[in-house]
C-alpha cells in the first residue's frame, strides 16, 4: 500500500522544525493545533482548494532563496504609530492610548493573559468546513508575533513593518474591544518564504481597517491567512496592494456572528513574468442583515498567472443577507492567465448574494481614443489599467489611504 503523500509531506517538513519550548496555555494551543495538522496532512494539487495552486514551494524542505531586503516604505509619508519586526520586536511605541501591544513570546510566559482565549481559537473555527493545514502549521510551530488589544479609538494607523529571517513563521491575534477601531498597516518582506497568521476577534460596534502592501521582490513565497470573527455591527475591512512575488496566497476566513455586521475584503495584483497570485476568501454569514463584499482584480501579463477563490456560505436563518463578490482579470498578453472559482451555497431564503468573474485584455476602442488625442501607447495602457483597478481599491473607506494607494499604483506603473 503507498504511502499517504498528504501525510509524507507533513513528515519531511516536521523533521526540520521543532516545537517551541515551553508550556501552560500556549503550549497547549500548540500541541493541539500539531495534532489536528498531523490528522489531516500538508495538501497537494489533489486538494480541491489547492487545485489551481501548486503547494509545492511551501512543501520545501529549506527555502531556495537567500533573506530579501526590507526594501522601500510603501508608507512612507503618512502619520503612524510604527512597529518594526525582524523576528523579535525591534520596537514597540510607547503610550498608544486606547490600545495595548505584546509579543507572542511574552505573552506565553503568563499564567493569566487576555489571548489565552483566543490564540488558535479563530484558526481552528476557519479550519472547518475547510481544512487549512499550513494556519495549523503556523499555530502550532510560529515563533512570536504581535498581540493587539485595542479598547478606544485609536487616534492614528498602527504600521507593522517586517523583515523577518529565510523562513519565519509568525503569529499576530488583534482584539478590538465593543465600539473601539484601528487601522493596521502592513509592509515590508516578511521572508524568502514565509507562514504569517493573524486572527482579528471584534466586539460589538468594533471596527478594523487592514491595509497591506505586499513588496515586489520577484523572488518571495509569500503564505498568509486572516481569520476574523465579527460581532454586532462590527466593520471588517481588508485590502491587500500585491506586486510580483514568484508565489503568493492569501486567505481570507471571515464568521460573521452578528447581527448588522460587514465585512469587506479585496485587493489588487500585478503579475509579471513567472509570478503565481492567490487569492482565496471563505465568508460565512451567521447572523441577520449582514453585508459581506469581495472585490479582486489582477492584472497579468508575460506568463504571470492569477486565481481567485472565493466562496459565500449562508447559513439558515441569516435572513438578509446581503453578499457581493468579483473577481476580474486583465490580460496584458497571450501568455497570462486567470483562473477563478466563484461559489455561494445559502440556507436562507430572503438573501441577495451575487457573483462574476470576468476575463479580459485592454479595450483597444478605448486605446485608439487616447492615442488619437496625442496620448502614448504606454501612457493609454498604464491609464487603462488604473482605471480597471479603481473599483477595487475604492474597497479602502479611508480617503487618505485611498489617495496613497492610487499615487502607489500610478509609481509602480511608471516602473513597470
Amino acid at each position: 500500500m503507498s504511502a499517504d503523500p498528504k501525510k509524507t509531506a507533513l513528515d519531511e517538513r516536521l523533521a526540520t522544525l521543532t516545537l517551541p519550548a515551553g508550556d501552560g496555555w500556549l503550549g497547549a494551543a500548540r500541541r493541539d493545533a500539531l495534532g489536528r495538522l498531523q490528522a489531516v496532512g500538508l495538501p497537494t494539487r489533489r486538494d480541491e482548494y489547492w487545485r489551481y495552486t501548486n503547494p509545492a514551494s511551501l512543501l520545501q524542505v529549506e527555502p531556495s532563496q537567500p533573506k530579501p531586503q526590507p526594501g522601500e516604505n510603501p508608507f512612507r509619508g503618512l502619520d503612524a504609530y510604527v512597529i518594526t519586526f525582524d523576528g523579535e520586536v525591534v520596537t514597540l511605541p510607547d503610550g498608544i492610548a486606547g490600545c495595548e501591544i505584546g509579543t507572542l513570546a511574552d505573552a506565553g510566559k503568563a499564567d493569566i493573559h487576555w489571548v489565552k482565549d483566543l490564540y488558535g481559537t479563530l484558526e481552528a473555527a476557519g479550519s472547518r468546513p475547510v481544512t487549512r493545514p499550513f494556519a495549523m502549521l503556523n499555530t502550532a510551530f510560529a515563533t512570536d508575533g504581535l498581540m493587539i488589544r485595542v479598547t478606544g479609538a485609536v487616534d492614528k494607523p498602527i504600521h507593522l513593518r517586517t523583515t523577518g529571517g529565510t523562513d519565519p513563521i509568525l503569529h499576530h491575534v488583534i482584539k478590538v474591544e465593543e465600539g473601539a477601531s484601528l487601522t493596521l498597516l502592513e509592509s515590508g518582506n516578511t521572508g524568502a518564504r514565509s507562514n504569517v497568521t493573524t486572527e482579528v476577534d471584534l466586539a460589538d460596534r468594533a471596527a478594523f481597517h487592514h491595509l497591506r502592501v505586499q513588496g515586489a521582490d520577484a523572488d518571495l513565497h509569500v503564505n498568509t491567512h486572516i481569520f476574523a470573527r465579527l460581532g454586532a455591527e462590527s466593520h471588517f475591512r481588508s485590502f491587500t496592494l500585491a506586486a510580483n512575488g514568484q508565489f503568493t496566497r492569501n486567505e481570507a476566513v471571515l464568521e460573521l456572528t452578528g447581527d448588522d455586521a460587514f465585512a469587506h475584503v479585496g485587493g489588487a495584483a500585478f503579475g509579471d513574468g513567472d509570478v503565481h497570485h492567490d487569492d482565496t476568501v471563505f465568508i460565512t454569514h451567521d447572523a441577520v442583515n449582514c453585508e459581506s463584499r469581495q472585490v479582486f482584480k489582477k492584472v497579468l501579463r508575460n506568463g504571470a498567472t492569477g486565481v481567485f477563490q472565493g466562496k459565500i456560505l449562508v447559513k439558515e436563518g441569516a435572513q438578509k443577507t446581503d453578499g457581493y463578490q468579483i473577481s476580474q482579470s486583465l490580460l496584458l498578453d497571450d501568455d497570462a492567465q486567470f483562473l477563478a472559482k466563484p461559489e455561494l451555497e445559502i440556507y436562507a431564503d430572503d438573501v441577495a448574494c451575487s457573483h462574476g468573474s470576468t476575463t479580459g485584455a485592454i479595450d483597444e476602442t478605448a486605446l485608439f481614443y487616447l492615442r488619437s488625442r496625442g496620448v502614448t501607447k504606454r501612457e493609454a495602457t498604464d491609464m487603462l489599467v488604473l482605471s480597471f483597478l479603481a473599483e477595487a481599491v475604492a474597497e479602502i473607506d479611508d480617503e487618505g489611504l485611498r489617495e496613497h494607494v492610487n499615487e502607489l499604483l500610478a509609481d509602480w506603473q511608471a516602473r513597470s
